[in-house]
């Protein structure tokens, strides 16, 4: 038993001896395989991290690229804005899109702002373009004025004209016509827009007599045809020339004003008065004492001569303003003023409390009326809108013999009596605000020349009642040209006010230096 278990042994010694051996080179070469692949591992990581960079480099670099691009498309438009793509005019330097935005910008702020603002905002956004000098944006909203004065209505358009005349300093006034196509007026409650209004005649004058605005009438309806309505503020000059112009064999329809006619009303039942009167010389000495003071906010705004009781409004609200600050000493506007001080300059307002409060009834009673008819136009249902309107307002309108009642009842009366004179189914206006919107508009253009007389720039007045576009600039460019321009404003205006006084200073000045060049 002993022998078989030494062969046993003897025979399997060896074969184990050569599997520890194996065994130890396969680890040894596993070992060494380990060792390689971490070292290729070390190597592909370090890799990963290097491209890892790069990448975000390539990221930052993309990311600064595309602000790049973002801020050149929209700092250099180029490739795209009508600015650039369009060719000049025929005989200009700049493009039909450039000399509108000139024309558009020159109405609103003036035409040495314009060149001054275009050239600020080239320079900002990077825009290679010469800038138009502001002779050139002058010229060009000229031009494009009397263009438009050529394109307004034909003889078979159904129209309605507005009329009114504005002074300037001297005997010159400008009798301007405007005019809006029946079938544009706008539907109830929505008001006039300029932009849907046309000019029709600008005419300078010393003398407007009634032949002399009947003389106007006649030649503007030879060109367009008589109006089927004329709505003016009710001056006799110009209302009685109107009965010479006739459509289809009718006679024009001649309207007034309500706000004029609302101020004439206001004028007797309040401006009239004794009380009133006495109110208005308090006010003017008032001015005086508070304005150089530490009441100088409180002062009275400035009274005007005309139209005093159209702009009653600012004047009746100051004096509700400081009745509230009598009676209430310890508001803020009353901070740092003597008790005896406020009384001894505006104390005397108290007497007049009641009567304020009645005037201004009396004004708030002619707005709620007057927004009614910018609102609704004039046709039969005009004075029961009025009339509700008015009830909504105050219910008790009417209860009391006040001036308030009685002026409302007469507004009515004659809304009534106007838009009886309307044909079945027809609608007119009865307001000339926007008349008036469009003479505050020039006033404004013409700035620190308007009260100078009036100067070159009416020719532009056209221009004010709509948005100017390269389509406009094409054709009234080709329409009017530098020549036909000069012709109208020597035939339209003559030697200026401006012109004349520039002559004078001239003459004056030649005379005293060859005085002085003989004497020496």
């Amino acid at each position: 038993m002993t022998q078989v278990c030494d062969r046993k042994q003897n025979r399997t010694s060896p074969s184990s001896a050569v599997s520890r051996s194996t065994l130890t080179r396969r680890l040894r070469r596993q070992a060494r395989r380990l060792e390689c692949m971490e070292t290729r591992y070390a190597e592909l990581e370090q890799q990963l991290q290097e491209k890892s960079r790069a990448l975000q480099d390539c990221e930052n670099q993309l990311a600064f690229a595309k602000a790049q691009l973002a801020e050149q498309a929209c700092c250099q438009p180029a490739a795209q804005h009508p600015i650039y793509r369009e060719r000049p005019l025929p005989g200009h330097q700049f493009a039909p899109t450039l000399i509108a935005l000139a024309i558009s910008l020159s109405m609103r702020i003036g035409q040495h702002a314009t060149a001054d603002v275009l050239a600020l905002v080239f320079d900002a956004l990077g825009i290679d373009l010469k800038v138009p000098s502001h002779d050139a944006i002058g010229q060009w909203g000229l031009r494009l004025g009397v263009a438009s004065l050529q394109d307004t209505f034909t003889k078979d358009q159904r129209v309605l004209w507005m009329v009114d005349h504005s002074s300037q300093i001297g005997k010159e006034k400008v009798l301007l016509i405007i005019g809006i196509a029946l079938d544009d007026l706008p539907p109830p409650e929505e008001t006039l827009n300029l932009s849907k209004m046309k000019v029709l005649a600008i005419v300078p004058g010393e003398s407007w007599k009634k032949k002399d605005v009947e003389r106007e009438y006649r030649k503007l309806a030879d060109q367009i045809g008589a109006p089927v309505f004329l709505l003016c503020d009710g001056a006799s000059e110009l209302r009685d020339p109107a009965s010479v112009l006739q459509r289809d064999g009718k006679k024009t329809i001649v309207l007034g004003d309500l706000k004029h006619h609302a101020a004439n009303l206001l004028e007797k039942e309040v401006g009239r008065t004794e009380r009133f009167k006495s109110f208005i010389t308090e006010i003017g000495l008032t001015r005086n004492r508070v304005q150089q003071t530490e009441l100088s906010h409180l002062a009275p705004p400035a009274l005007k001569q005309k139209s005093r009781f159209m702009n009653l409004g600012p004047l009746l609200r100051w004096a509700r303003m400081v009745l509230y600050h009598l009676n209430h000493p310890a508001s803020t506007a009353r901070t740092g003023i003597e008790v005896d001080r406020i009384e001894s300059k505006l104390g005397w307002l108290r007497e007049y409390a009641k009567d304020v409060f009645e005037w201004d009834k009396c004004q708030r009673l002619i707005n709620v009326s007057l927004k009614i008819i910018n609102r609704h136009g004039l046709d039969k249902t005009t004075a029961h809108a009025v009339q509700a309107a008015l009830q909504e307002w105050d219910g008790n309108w009417q209860a009391d013999d006040t001036a308030a009642s009685r002026i409302g009842q007469q507004l009515i009366a004659w809304i009534t009596e106007s838009a009886s004179r309307l044909p079945d189914g027809e609608r007119a206006w009865l307001s000339t605000e926007i008349l008036e919107s469009l003479f505050g508009r020039f006033k404004q253009l013409s700035r620190q020349h308007s009260k100078g007389g009036f100067t070159r720039l009416i020719a532009m007045l056209p221009m004010l009642c709509g948005k100017v576009t390269a389509d406009h600039v094409r054709t009234g460019f080709r329409r009017v040209d530098a020549r036909a321009l000069q012709k109208w404003l020597s035939d339209t205006l003559g030697p200026t006010l401006t012109a004349r006084r520039n002559a004078a200073y001239h003459e004056a000045f030649k005379q005293n230096l060859e005085q002085t060049s003989v004497t020496a």
